[in-house]
């Protein structure tokens, strides 16, 4: 038995069951793939795959509990070789950060100029994706840390999670629009205009609807994205109003546009950190999180990766 063969045999299960992918991701041939795992199979005295001839089915019974004991292992080599690296290097390294392009684009930059500032010599890596692909990330092992507002406690067995700040929602037009001249800002007047908002995976957007579904109204979403620049781009097209997070709208920056405020129209959206329960963490890596969310401290964090802190307060 080996690592290589671990690694294998994972990499079939993660790609459903199509060896030929699996050794296209593991830089390898199919040949040599499936004949490691009959190597293991036979060494271990059970079967992992169900197969039909020469394909694979379905994985077995003690297949299944091989797959999670093969992948924790995987997982503490990986914090073994963290242990090693932190105190041989503690200055250089790789931190990976999943998270959205909002985030990204609005809320991460001061924490990551003062971390490059402070790490030179550490290399670090912003993967954007959807909110459901940013924790996949960071459970597979691909990122070390999962920044994002949706979907990130729908993996309590897998990650620990704990909040950043709070946000709200704001409306943004065109200078002239007929909007801004409303004197109080209700969902009723949003839902007669044609409005851009986030995709239904991003943002707080459950929230939003949430709040037109109480009030009995329908908003008119003509156009949906994954970011505000999106929107924001749009929305300077004529195409509608916008309804996006309030930090992404600078006034500075978006002078071809106007922004008011929706925080009593929609309930506020916390952002989340999110880190599996069983990865051991660089130092490097508590000093990112603390730049970006000051009460996240070390000793908060890892008391919350213990079971006996979670959720600390914002």
């Amino acid at each position: 038995m080996n690592i290589q063969q671990l690694r294998y045999v994972l990499e079939v299960a993660r790609q459903g069951l199509n060896v030929s992918e699996a050794a296209a991701a593991l830089f390898t041939s199919q040949p040599g793939v499936s004949k490691q795992i009959r190597l293991l199979e036979d060494e271990l005295g059970v079967a992992i795959f169900v197969r039909h001839g020469k394909r694979l089915t379905g994985i077995t019974d003690p297949g299944r509990q091989i797959l999670a004991i093969a992948e924790r292992t995987l997982r503490e080599l990986v914090n073994l070789k963290q242990v090693g690296d932190e105190f041989s290097n503690e200055m250089e390294g790789t931190l990976s950060i999943a998270t959205t392009h909002t985030q990204a684009r609005y809320a991460l930059p001061q924490a990551v100029k003062q971390f490059m500032q402070r790490y030179p010599k550490v290399r670090l890596e912003l993967h954007q994706g959807n909110p459901t692909q940013i924790c996949e990330w960071v459970i597979a092992g691909h990122s070390d840390i999962a920044i994002a507002t949706e979907a990130i406690e729908n993996y309590p067995d897998k990650l620990a999670t704990m909040p950043c700040y709070q946000w709200n929602h704001c409306v943004v037009a065109p200078p002239r629009h007929a909007i801004l001249k409303e004197k109080l800002l209700t969902l009723e007047t949003i839902a007669r205009y044609p409005l851009v908002t986030y995709d239904s995976a991003f943002a707080g957007r459950g929230k939003i609807n949430r709040a037109f579904t109480l009030r009995g109204l329908t908003p008119n979403v003509v156009l949906t994205a994954i970011d505000a620049d999106i929107i924001k781009t749009y929305v300077g097209l004529g195409l509608g109003i916008g309804l996006m997070a309030a930090m992404a709208f600078d006034p500075v920056r978006d002078k071809g546009l106007r922004a008011l405020d929706a925080s009593h129209l929609i309930e506020s959206s916390t952002t989340r950190i999110g880190i599996r329960k069983d990865a051991w963490l660089r130092g490097y890596a508590y000093v990112f999180i603390e730049l970006f969310a000051p009460h996240l401290t070390r000793k908060t964090i890892e008391a919350t990766l213990r079971g006996g802190g979670e959720d600390a307060g914002i």
